[in-house]
């Protein structure tokens, strides 16, 4: 009898030790997550510009909208140990639907139109971006000011000229080998949460050569609207 009670307390004992082994690797975390102490922000991006040409040959003037609408990923490297700073090189793409009275004939000749029902050109670029960023980001808050400048690198992949004249004559003109095939640009995006102002400052001319005799003014980009990012 001794030896059953013995051995039945034997194994309750082992039991007992056994259960608050368990409990003591079974702990329940809280329901909350631990803040993300490496968190990177703002790594993809979409923007909506206008394009106000700068460096314009006498006689060159708009007409509606110049749309630009560009995205892409930047990789964000945090250097201070509170992740407010931050550099982000990244890739992208660009496009832009100019609209004015700078018209190419079809001998490849460049002539200001004063009259026409249509002209627009479209460029569309390869980016390559670099951004030096301060923000007042947290780990825990997606809601806080940022300030990002950057230089960008632009290859152009393909471009078209479209123009229709009063008289419903229309020609069509595609890969010109006037423009520069690379174009670079300095820019800023401010802003506080989802909204975010973008400039950006052309660094060289779209053309290469002279548009017209004795004028060197051979156009570069301006462009100014809304930038967005997120993750």
């Amino acid at each position: 009898m001794n030896r059953k009670v013995a051995c039945l307390l034997s194994v309750f004992w082992c039991l007992t030790g056994f259960s608050q082994a368990l409990e003591k690797d079974s702990i329940v975390l809280p329901s909350s997550h631990a803040p993300d102490l490496k968190y990177r922000e703002d790594q993809f991006y979409f923007g909506v510009t206008h394009s106000i040409l700068q460096d314009k040959p006498k006689g060159f003037s708009p007409r509606t909208l110049s749309l630009g609408v560009q995205f892409g990923f930047l990789r964000d490297f945090p250097i201070n140990e509170s992740r407010t700073i931050a550099i982000a090189p990244g890739v992208g793409y660009s496009y832009f639907n100019l609209h004015n009275n700078l018209a190419v004939m079809p001998s490849n000749e460049f002539v200001i139109m004063e009259s026409y029902n249509r002209n627009a050109q479209n460029r569309h670029y390869i980016d390559f971006p670099l951004e030096l960023r301060w923000r007042t980001s947290t780990p825990d808050s997606h809601k806080f000011w940022r300030v990002y400048v950057g230089l960008k690198a632009s290859y152009l992949l393909t471009n078209k000229n479209s123009t229709s004249d009063e008289l419903g004559t229309s020609f069509l003109q595609k890969n010109m080998v006037n423009l520069n095939k690379w174009t670079y640009s300095m820019y800023v995006s401010a802003g506080f949460n989802t909204w975010n102002l973008h400039v950006s400052y052309g660094l060289n001319n779209i053309y290469k050569d002279n548009l017209f005799e004795g004028d060197s003014n051979k156009l570069r980009y301006f462009n100014a609207g809304l930038m967005f990012y997120i993750l």
